[in-house]
Parts: structure tokens; C-alpha cells; sequence
């Protein structure tokens, strides 16, 4: 068992009581007490089912078992969309944890958040005839050209949330994208807001617009929402990821002042835009273990397991296995080099929540290092 985990063995009747609504701080309102007659009795049925799965506590590794031995000595870049982003600097720092095992170089280059930005590093990284680029957190079309060049020149390209769907992709012409299902982490966080507030929530959700896999994500996260008739979403806010620190403080004074106490549960894209919200609504009096009763749809960073251990403006968080996910496209890099077929592995959804987190501040399947190691034979 992992051992930020043991904590939490024993508390598989926390567990149950969480997916069923009554988890500390659940109810705090009038108008979601577990009392309340559900607003979707089918649907949250549903939605309480498949919580309770997502929130269980151990993960054994069920990811590769057998590939190529680790080829020797070969280059990756990493060009990260903005590394203020902490789920694509937490992969970066699985990469180059990998990349050492392995016996590799890998350098990681900043994309700063802008298309001008973006560009001028993946320009950087095909000029430095790597064997492998990462285009981490951003769409491949922004630097379609140089893409293309890289494509030409022989270099290996994976993706980490750069399409919608995990594995290849040919155009553009990518070795593997490393992602969960974005589908199945969008449903698990709407179904979570329904599971929690009985059926009876009003939503605030978070997105980035200007990424397609962010969008994707969030509208994803909407029709989930719409299956229960008593979830209203009372606002769509789009904040860009990079401009989250400055606006997002702004649109929470915002949104507390249009919708008040009506404004009960939040999803964002990332956990991110919750960092940045906290400060306005502790300034708003509100308490950090009530509503919004906050989720974020991915990354999973140490800061916001620190917000969910703490209930401090966050709830939950459905966390990538970000480490995990830097040692994966390692291992599809050596894959690639090898001439062999892809993974396939897809890591599984999780839910991390105060009550079954045992105080970690990551999540990875149990084994994966010593997996990739044997795999590799180093």
C-alpha cells in the first residue's frame, strides 16, 4: 500500500458517509440539508454510485507490465504551455525523473501562456534536434508549423493534454497524448456536485476557452450538470489559466454579488482558478469549509490537496496522476524509439477529498516507479 495512504484504511466509513452527502461541512444551507427531497432521484442515484467507486483509496498499478529495454542516452524537451500551470510542471518534474532513471537528458522549456510564447519555445526545441518533444497543456495548431518541421526532422512527439483523447493522434501527428478520459473526469466532478448537495445545487463553473481540451472538458462538465433538473448552473466564467491570478479575485466579488448564497457549489477545469479565488472569498466572510463547496476537474497539484486537506475553499479535487503521467511519456518515448506500439494505459478517475486523502498532497497509482523501472531494466 502507498504509504501516503495507510492513514486512511480505516476510514472506509468516512468514505460512505462522504459519497452520501453527509461529509463535514455538507448541508450547511437551508436549501441542501440531506434531508431535502432530491432534485433528480434517478441521476443522483447514479452520481452517488459512481462517487463512491472514484473515491476509493487504493490504486494498484494497472498500467504496462512488459516493453523495450531503455535505449541509451537520448534527448527530450518538455515545452510547457505556461508553467504557472501546476499540473503541467507537475509532469515536467515526472519527465525529469524518468528521463534520469533512464539514462536520458531532458530539458524543460516555458511557453510563458501565449500563442507568441508558445511558439518561440517549441522554435527553441526543434532547433536543438532532440529525439523527443512534449507539447504539454496546449494545442498543437498554435505552433502547427514548426510541428510540422519536427514531424519532418524524425522527432518523436507526445502530447500531455495537447488533444481530447489519450493515445495517437494523427493530425496532428502525435505518438501518444497522455490524459484521463476527459469524459470520465468531467462526469465524476458533476457527479460529485449532484452526489453531495442531493440533487439540489447552484454552480458556478470555471473554464479556459481559449484551449480546445479545457472547453471540451468544461462543456463536458455542463451536460453531466444537466442531467439532474435541481443543479442549476448559474454561470459559465471563462478566465484564461494564465490571467487566472489577476481577474480571478475580481469575477469572485462578481459572482457573489449577482447570485449571493444561491451560489452553493463550483467546478473548475483546473484547480487553479480556486488558489486565486480563496482570498475573495475569505474576504466575503464566507467559511473555508462551506459553500462553495469547490471541485477542481483535474491536475491535482500539492497546493490544492493542501486546500482539501485543510477545507480551505476547496472540496475535492479529481487529480492526475501528474508524476505518474511524466514517467508514461518516458516510457512512450522509449516505446517510439524502440519502433514498438504504444501503451494504450489510461489512468483511472479518482475523487481526493479531506476524508480519504490520509493528508497526501499528490495521487499516482500504488507501483508505477518500480513498474517502469523493471520495464526498462535499470
Amino acid at each position: 500500500m502507498h504509504p501516503t495512504r495507510k492513514a486512511v484504511v480505516t476510514a472506509a466509513a468516512l468514505l460512505v458517509m462522504a459519497t452520501a452527502g453527509c461529509d463535514s461541512g455538507a448541508g450547511a444551507t437551508a436549501s441542501h440539508k440531506s434531508s431535502a427531497k432530491p432534485g433528480c432521484p434517478m441521476a443522483l442515484s447514479r452520481a452517488k454510485q459512481a462517487v463512491k467507486k472514484a473515491q476509493e483509496v487504493n490504486a494498484p498499478w494497472r498500467g504496462p507490465t512488459t516493453g523495450p529495454k531503455a535505449a541509451h542516452g537520448k534527448t527530450v524537451v518538455y515545452v510547457a504551455q505556461t508553467l504557472t500551470n501546476p499540473g503541467v510542471a507537475g509532469v515536467a518534474q515526472g519527465v525529469q525523473e524518468a528521463a534520469k532513471i533512464a539514462g536520458w537528458h531532458a530539458r524543460t522549456l516555458n511557453g510563458q501562456g501565449t500563442p507568441e510564447g508558445i511558439r518561440a519555445a517549441f522554435k527553441q526545441a526543434v532547433r536543438l534536434k532532440p529525439d523527443g518533444i512534449v507539447l504539454s497543456g496546449f494545442d498543437p495548431a498554435i505552433a502547427a508549423a514548426d510541428v510540422k518541421k519536427a514531424e519532418r526532422a524524425g522527432i518523436a512527439l507526445i502530447g500531455w493534454h495537447a488533444t481530447a483523447a489519450p493515445g495517437p493522434s494523427e493530425d496532428p501527428h502525435l505518438f501518444s497524448n497522455i490524459t484521463s478520459r476527459v469524459e470520465d473526469v468531467a462526469k465524476i466532478s458533476a457527479d460529485w456536485i449532484i452526489a453531495r448537495s442531493n440533487g439540489r445545487a447552484g454552480v458556478v463553473l470555471f473554464t479556459d476557452a481559449s484551449i480546445p481540451f479545457a472547453k471540451h472538458k468544461s462543456d463536458l462538465i455542463k451536460k453531466e450538470l444537466a442531467t439532474c433538473s435541481g443543479t442549476k448552473l448559474l454561470s459559465y466564467t471563462d478566465i484564461p489559466i494564465p490571467r487566472a491570478n489577476s481577474r480571478s479575485i475580481g469575477e469572485v466579488r462578481s459572482l457573489l454579488s449577482r447570485f449571493g448564497r444561491k451560489w452553493t457549489y463550483s467546478a473548475a477545469i483546473n484547480d487553479l482558478y480556486f488558489r486565486h479565488a480563496a482570498p475573495a472569498l475569505r474576504a466575503a466572510g464566507r467559511d473555508g469549509a462551506g459553500a462553495p463547496y469547490n471541485i477542481g476537474a483535474g491536475d491535482g497539484d500539492p497546493s490544492a490537496f493542501e486546500r482539501v486537506n485543510g477545507k480551505e475553499f476547496q472540496a475535492a479535487t479529481v487529480p492526475e496522476p501528474l508524476s505518474e503521467q511524466g514517467w508514461q511519456i518516458v516510457d512512450e518515448f522509449n516505446r517510439a524509439f524502440a519502433g514498438a506500439p504504444g501503451s494504450g494505459y489510461v489512468a483511472p478517475v479518482h475523487i481526493a477529498t479531506a476524508a480519504n486523502s490520509g493528508g497526501a498532497l499528490s495521487w499516482d497509482s500504488e507501483g508505477y516507479r518500480q513498474a517502469y523501472r523493471k520495464i526498462w531494466g535499470v
